[in-house]
């Protein structure tokens, strides 16, 4: 799959989140609240269209858009990538990272130890 733009996210997260969309209620969910035109948000629809994360449909008789790429994949896919980029595909060293760089609260903490402990559990 081709990388998705973080503005073309946005396209995405509105038709995953609605389910296919008409271009003007693509416009309205996402141009409006980031200050896009209508022409910006058929530019990102259409490369959308050309990295083949959205198709495009007729359904009572309009064009609507409908997402090929779940959003799991995608999610992992992004993942996966910026693993590979900063730490050498490693989840360590993001977590120490983070660990070390952010403070993580309490819960946090928690969370990452249950995890952990699940994981051990697995093995």
């Amino acid at each position: 799959m081709a990388r998705i733009s973080a503005a073309e996210s946005q396209v995405m997260e509105a038709v995953w989140g609605k389910g296919p969309l008409a271009a003007d209620e693509i416009v309205a969910e996402v141009g409006a609240p980031q200050g896009w035109g209508e022409a910006t948000v058929k530019t990102l629809i259409n490369r959308l269209l050309k990295k083949k994360a959205l198709v495009s449909e007729r359904q009572e008789g309009r064009t609507r858009y409908r997402a090929l790429v779940t959003r799991e994949d995608y999610v992992q896919g992004e993942s996966q990538g910026l693993l590979d980029r900063l730490f050498g595909g490693e989840l360590a060293p993001l977590v120490a990272h983070y660990a070390k760089h952010r403070n993580l609260s309490t819960g946090e903490v928690a969370r990452l130890k249950r995890l952990i402990a699940e994981l051990d559990d697995g093995e």
